[in-house]
C-alpha cells in the first residue's frame, strides 16, 4: 500500500500553516481536501499491482525547501533552507547549504559523494527545484588528476542541464568551485589541446545539431577553459563526432557533449553579467576575469540585433524587423492575462494580421528575452491602416479590423506589444526608450492640474513643456528635424 503523502514528518503540519496564513486559505483548504481525495484513490489503484509502479510517483510539498529534499536530499535539509531562507539571499542560501553538506552537518560523506550532493543540492536551491536538472543535469561529479599530478574537480553535465536556464547554469560552475575550496582540492589546469577541443566541439554543435542563446568568439571560450578552476565534462548528448581534437586522455568521449558547452557558453559567459553581480555581492574571490568576458558575449549589441532572425522557420511571418517604422511600439506593463513571458498584442492587430498571432502563439522576439506567448490586451495602443480609398484610420477593435480587413491597403503602424519590466531584469537586457503613452501623459497633467483645471482651455496647455498625448497625434515615426 502506497504511503500517505501527508505521513512523512512534517508535512502535514507544514501543510495546515501554509493553508492557514493565506488570505484565501478556505479555498485553499477545499483544493487540497479533493487533492488527498482524488491522491488516495491513485494509491489504491497502483497498490493493486496493476501499473510498473506500486506507488504514485508524484510526492506531495509545500514550498522550496521540501521540494529539494524530496527531489536530490539530503535527508533534513529542508529545515535549515527554511531557516537560512529568512535570513540571506537564494544564492547565499545555496552556497550555505553546499557548505553544511560538505562539513557533514547532514551525514558523513566521502569526498566525491559530498561534492555531488553539494552540488546538486545547490542547484536545487536555485532553480528552486521545479526542473529535472539537479537530477539528470549532473550526471556524476569525480575528483581527477591534473598532468602535474595534482587532483582536481570535475563535474559531468548532461543535455537535460539545459532545463536550469542560464544563470542557474553559469552559477554552477560557482557553485562546484566553492565547495571545491570547501574540500581543498587544488584547481583544475585544463591543457591547450583541452581547451582548443572545447572550441572545436562547440562549432560542431552549432553546424551539426542546434544553435545556443549566445554566441561568443573562439578566443573567449578558450581563454574561458583555461582559466576555471573546476573541468567542466559530460556525456555524449549526439552522435557527432570531433575530427581534429580526439582522443584526449581526459575526455572518455570523442562526441559532442551538448550539456557541459551549454553550461559554459549560455551560462557562464552567456550571463556572464549577471553571474558577476551574484559572485561580487557573495564575496567569491578568482571570478574577476569574468569580466573582460561580458563585452565579448553580452546580448544586446547593434552588432546583434539580427541575429534572432536567424532562428526564422521558412514559411513563418515575420512582422517587423528590428527597429522598422511601422513595427511594434515597446510598452513597458502588464495585464490580468499576462504572466512571466508573455507579451501583449491588441485584438485588432490579431485580427489584421490574418490570425497568424492568437492567444498562446509563441512569438520570437527581439528583446528582451528568446521568445514570448502571445495575450491580447485592449487597453494599449491600437494598429493603424491605409485603406484603399486612400484614407488612414485607427482601429480599436477586432470587430472594426474584421469589417475593414478587405479594405486595408497597408499597414501604417502594428500597435503596442505590451512586454513586462521584470522579463528585462529577468534576461538582465538594457531597458528600451518608452513612447510617450497616455498613462505618462495623465500623470504630468496632474502634477499641473492646478494650471489646466479644464482642457477645453487650450491656451494653458499649449504653455506646458510636454507634448501632447499621443492618442489626439499623427502618427510620427521618423519625425524630420524641427517637427512639432
Amino acid at each position: 500500500m502506497t504511503i500517505n503523502p501527508f505521513t512523512v514528518a512534517g508535512s502535514r503540519s507544514l501543510a495546515v500553516q501554509v493553508l492557514e496564513n493565506r488570505p484565501n486559505h478556505v479555498y485553499a483548504k477545499r483544493i487540497e481536501e479533493e487533492y488527498n481525495r482524488q491522491y488516495a484513490i491513485a494509491s489504491e489503484a497502483r497498490s493493486k499491482g496493476l501499473d510498473p509502479s506500486w506507488k504514485v510517483e508524484s510526492q506531495t510539498t509545500y514550498d522550496l525547501a521540501e521540494r529539494v529534499e524530496k527531489s536530490v536530499g539530503p535527508l533534513g535539509v529542508a529545515a535549515r533552507i527554511r531557516e537560512l531562507s529568512k535570513l540571506i539571499s537564494r544564492e547565499e542560501t545555496a552556497l550555505k547549504i553546499s557548505e553544511d553538506i560538505v562539513l557533514g552537518h547532514f551525514g558523513s560523506l566521502e569526498a566525491e559523494e559530498a561534492a555531488e550532493q553539494a552540488i546538486r543540492t545547490a542547484l536545487a536551491v536555485l532553480d528552486e527545484a521545479v526542473t529535472v536538472a539537479p537530477i539528470q543535469g549532473i550526471h556524476d561529479v569525480k575528483i581527477r588528476t591534473n598532468v602535474d599530478g595534482s587532483k582536481h574537480l570535475a563535474v559531468y553535465f548532461a543535455g537535460p542541464m539545459r532545463s536550469a536556464g542560464g544563470t542557474e547554469m553559469g552559477l554552477t560552475m560557482i557553485v562546484a568551485d566553492y565547495v571545491r575550496r570547501q574540500l581543498n582540492i587544488p584547481p583544475y589546469h585544463a591543457s591547450e589541446q583541452e581547451a582548443m577541443r572545447f572550441v572545436e566541439e562547440l562549432r560542431l554543435y552549432e553546424r551539426s545539431i542546434a544553435r545556443f542563446q549566445y554566441r561568443n568568439p573562439d578566443s573567449v571560450l578558450k581563454d574561458a577553459i583555461m582559466r576555471l578552476t573546476v573541468e567542466p565534462n559530460g556525456v555524449e548528448t549526439d552522435p557527432v563526432e570531433v575530427s581534429v581534437n580526439r582522443n584526449l586522455m581526459r575526455i572518455e568521449t570523442n562526441r559532442v557533449r551538448g550539456g557541459a558547452l551549454r553550461v559554459v557558453n549560455d551560462g557562464l559567459l552567456g550571463r556572464s553579467t549577471k553571474v558577476l553581480k551574484i559572485v561580487e555581492k557573495l564575496g567569491l574571490e578568482g571570478w574577476g576575469w569574468l569580466a573582460m568576458m561580458k563585452t565579448s558575449s553580452s546580448e544586446g549589441e547593434e552588432a546583434k540585433e539580427f541575429m534572432f532572425m536567424e532562428d526564422v522557420v521558412g514559411g513563418r511571418p515575420i512582422f517587423a524587423f528590428p527597429g522598422a517604422a511601422g513595427g511594434f511600439r515597446i510598452r513597458y506593463g502588464r495585464s490580468r492575462n499576462t504572466g512571466m513571458a508573455s507579451v501583449g498584442v491588441h485584438p485588432a492587430t490579431m485580427e489584421i494580421l490574418g490570425g497568424f498571432l492568437a492567444v498562446g502563439v509563441q512569438m520570437r522576439l527581439e528583446r528582451p528575452g528568446k521568445a514570448g506567448i502571445v495575450n491580447a490586451v485592449d487597453s494599449i495602443e491600437p494598429p493603424v491602416v491605409k485603406l484603399i480609398d486612400g484614407s488612414v484610420m485607427r482601429i480599436d477593435s477586432p470587430q472594426e479590423a474584421k469589417a475593414l480587413r478587405d479594405k486595408i491597403q497597408k499597414i501604417l503602424f502594428l500597435g503596442d506589444l505590451m512586454v513586462g519590466y521584470g522579463e528585462f531584469l529577468e534576461n538582465n537586457r538594457a531597458l528600451v526608450p518608452s513612447g510617450f503613452v497616455e498613462s505618462w501623459w495623465a500623470q504630468n497633467e496632474c502634477r499641473n492640474s492646478r494650471t489646466t483645471r479644464s482642457l477645453s482651455n487650450r491656451e494653458p496647455v499649449r504653455q506646458l513643456d510636454y507634448p501632447r498625448a499621443s492618442e489626439f497625434l499623427c502618427i510620427q515615426h521618423t519625425p524630420t528635424s524641427g517637427a512639432s
